[in-house]
């Protein structure tokens, strides 16, 4: 198992950071997450504290360096492939912090990941944050003096070949069953053991989720710099805008809109054009 940790700062109030965060999808940096769903969402009546679960689609590209270890077609083709990611969030609004966890739902037989965020105000006292929450008036993301602490800690755990598909692999270049595969693959697999084979896609796992990260952050500037500016009607016109550009014109959920729009006349499109937006 590995475990990678890191540490940023946002120079934003929690209030703005925590909206932010349930608003961050899609965004320049994360046009790959293709749609977002609240499973369940409620306030617990003893700690006062907001539960929230959602479900992620997300377009992914399995890595060349996992991809040769896996069967011909798991994937698409050079590797495409969507997968489900579960997300977990508690704030508490009194206190000034968010939990979150993330973790995948698929391919957790190859490398199961997950990430565990904490997201702290800093420098207010409670008091003060929910007197600037109840201030309609007030931009939210302009808190004096306070900002957001973030640490995030992701663990990868790798099980690929524990379920025999090596070792039955190594016996085919052993030649104790008929090949399936060229010589020099055989030969690969062969030379390789579970653990070393869980490492390697380990060491993938920690290297990608450095970079995801970075753009993660970046997201999320983005999306409270667009909070500051024009408020939440700018993020979601925003996230209309990265939507778009993620799927493209000819997108099939953009083409069944317009079919539909076309069968219930201008009228009704006029209507239906207004709430899509």
């Amino acid at each position: 198992m590995k475990v990678f940790e890191t540490f940023c700062d946002y120079e934003y109030s929690f209030p703005a950071v925590s909206l932010a965060y349930f608003l961050r999808y899609p965004n320049p940096y994360s046009r790959h997450v293709l749609s977002t769903d609240v499973i369940d969402r409620y306030v617990d009546p003893t700690t006062k504290r907001l539960h929230t679960t959602r479900l992620h689609l997300k377009r992914s590209k399995v890595p060349p360096a996992i991809l040769k270890f896996l069967p011909t077609g798991l994937a698409g083709p050079g590797g495409a492939s969507q997968s489900f990611i579960v997300e977990k969030t508690v704030i508490d609004v009194r206190e000034g912090w968010m939990e979150t966890e993330s973790r995948n739902m698929e391919w957790t037989g190859i490398l199961n990941v997950v990430e565990r965020q904490l997201f702290q105000r800093q420098n207010v006292s409670a008091e003060t944050w929910l007197q600037r929450l109840a201030t309609t008036s007030e931009d939210p993301a302009s808190g004096d003096n306070e900002g957001t602490s973030c640490k995030t800690v992701v663990t990868f755990k790798s099980r690929l070949g524990q379920g025999g598909f090596f070792k039955k692999k190594a016996e085919t270049a052993n030649g104790s069953e008929k090949p399936n595969t060229d010589t020099a693959k055989q030969g690969f697999f062969a030379s390789w053991s579970a653990s070393g084979i869980q490492r390697t896609v380990e060491l993938v796992g920690v290297k990608r989720a450095k970079e995801a990260l970075v753009k993660s952050k970046e997201g999320m500037n983005v999306v409270l710099e667009r909070l500051r500016n024009g408020g939440v009607s700018d993020v979601l016109e925003g996230m209309r805008r990265d939507r778009e550009a993620g799927l493209g014109p000819e997108a099939p959920w953009r083409r069944a809109w317009l079919h539909g729009a076309q069968s219930q006349g201008p009228q009704d499109a006029g209507r239906n054009d207004g709430n899509d937006r």
